[in-house]
């Protein structure tokens, strides 16, 4: 069974996370608790049984999931779309470049592991700075393109879901392919994405990871080695 973890982000927001997949990823549900719609986020169950568990959580907080997001198009975030879209409905979403990855071994690095994971195309292709709304609760894009070219976090109201573009006390790897423009240096565009789209934000910022444990931009800024 998963062990779920309660993340208090702000009144009426919903957050819980669990561990999951061969990579040990931050699989995310997101509420609100008003309207008790939700999302998943980075779903990346590799077994039947961790996506059972997903579905039983979901059921347990009561959430008409309304949004299957993934941060990245890399595996270990992704690999639970099908059977959470089939058993809870919901569009998935990914950034617009990285939306060949969900269907391609080859451009999402498995194969690179000796490993073919491909899911089917997402339904909605997301675009920096569109706002998408689970209930009450607003999120909006941010393009943070370095450890793939079309990662994105997406904030909300004193949280942001970084995926593996910043955790604590370390930044997602830029040596995979399609980590960004082929023209450009990753690890340059990976340390301007965070610097310009992720370390403007107020130091309180809770930061919800793609690996580890929660921290906050304020942390980071100081902390976080790469970042300094």
């Amino acid at each position: 069974m998963l062990e779920w973890t309660r993340h208090e982000v702000g009144h009426g927001v919903i957050v819980e996370s669990a561990i999951v997949g061969f990579a040990q990823a931050n699989c995310y549900i997101l509420g609100c608790a008003t309207t008790h719609t939700g999302a998943i986020i980075d779903p990346g169950t590799d077994t039947r049984e961790e996506r059972a568990d997903v579905v039983a959580d979901v059921a347990r907080l009561g959430l008409l999931i309304c949004y299957i997001m993934n941060t990245h198009g890399h595996p270990d975030h992704f690999s639970g779309n099908d059977f959470l879209k089939r058993a809870l409905g919901g569009e998935v979403c990914i950034h617009e470049l990285d939306g060949l990855k969900l269907t391609d071994p080859v451009r999402n690095a498995s194969r690179l592991f000796g490993l073919d994971i491909y899911v089917r195309p997402a339904d909605h292709l997301l675009k920096d700075g569109e706002a998408l709304a689970i209930g009450d609760v607003n999120l909006t894009v941010l393009h943070v393109p370095g450890h793939s070219a079309g990662g994105a976090a997406f904030l909300g109201k004193g949280f942001v879901f970084t995926g593996d573009t910043l955790m604590a006390g370390a930044i997602g790897r830029s040596d995979l392919p399609c980590s960004s423009d082929e023209n450009l240096i990753a690890y340059d565009v990976l340390l301007a994405s965070i610097r310009e789209r992720l370390m403007t934000l107020p130091d309180d910022t809770m930061v919800l990871p793609g690996h580890g444990e929660v921290t906050t931009i304020g942390d980071e800024r100081f902390t976080n080695p790469f970042v300094r």
